[in-house]
């Protein structure tokens, strides 16, 4: 088989089936683009086949792939963790312009996942302690695997939200928790349709987890501390109501690269 036969039968958008083959042949991209009439080994072109029918049912690349560049980190996913995405990059932003790099300063990455939020600050900030909660010893696993591979040394901590940070605080807390209503339909559409449904969604309004984060992160904050939650459309609102009963201050929303109102954090009052 062929370069060109391949790329023609496989039924996928051109650019997804030029970096799967380029994948499976460990062609680059542009040779796959180059050399049309170049010979696919048979192992290649099985393993093309394979990712190629995956992707038809909807698999998305970054599990094919097993990696997802974020924040300029090549990080490993699995089907235990989220996808990270670009939109998420603003958590670390707002994060990174909260805290200085000094000696002493720490953060709590909450629903670490994969640990894209918690390596992406300790990567910027290498002298801050970063520690990683996470309910699923799976998705721990992968954060581990992620911090090892990178050399970047944040704590992981087994254990829902707050439940491994017993009389600690910090300076910083950050979350990107679920935040999807269990009946929204994009559960059943894309890329939402192979993520873990638990790292996915909060209850009816998909606000149970940003209620219960806000509501627990007193406790676990230095005065003058912030908390840092991202979350989705529309609901910017009820977490800055959610932040001002739990008496932060400072208040605010931050948009996305779509202009969506996708972070919203406040200070502890010292």
């Amino acid at each position: 088989m062929k370069v060109r036969d391949a790329l023609a039968g496989c039924g996928l958008e051109p650019r997804e089936a030029r970096l799967l083959l380029a994948e499976a042949t460990g062609f680059s991209v542009a040779s796959v683009l180059a050399h049309a009439e170049r010979d696919v080994a048979p192992q290649a072109g099985a393993m093309f086949s394979d990712w190629a029918a995956r992707r038809r049912a909807g698999e998305p690349i970054a599990y094919l792939l097993g990696r997802r560049e974020f924040y300029g980190l090549m990080l490993g996913v699995t089907r235990a963790v989220l996808i990270p995405r670009p939109e998420t990059e603003l958590l670390v932003d707002r994060a990174l312009a909260q805290l200085p790099d000094k000696d002493h300063a720490s953060v709590a990455d909450l629903g670490t996942g994969s640990g894209a939020v918690a390596l992406a600050i300790k990567r910027h900030r290498p002298r801050v302690h970063v520690v990683a909660t996470e309910a699923s010893a799976e998705a721990l696993e992968v954060a581990r695997r992620n911090a090892a591979r990178l050399s970047l040394a944040i704590e992981p901590r087994q254990g829902r939200w707050f439940e491994p940070l017993a009389g600690e605080r910090f300076d910083l807390i950050v979350s990107n928790p679920p935040y999807v209503a269990y009946n929204d339909p994009h559960l059943a559409q894309g890329d939402l349709r192979f993520e873990p449904r638990d790292a996915l969604v909060a209850g009816p309004d998909g606000l149970e987890a940003l209620r219960g984060i806000v509501a627990g992160s007193a406790p676990h904050l230095r005065p003058g501390g912030w908390l840092l939650l991202e979350h989705g459309l529309g609901q910017d609102a009820p977490v800055r109501e959610l932040l001002a009963r739990e008496g932060f201050e400072g208040i605010c929303s931050w948009p996305d690269l779509a202009g969506i109102a996708r972070v919203t954090g406040g200070k502890l009052k010292s």
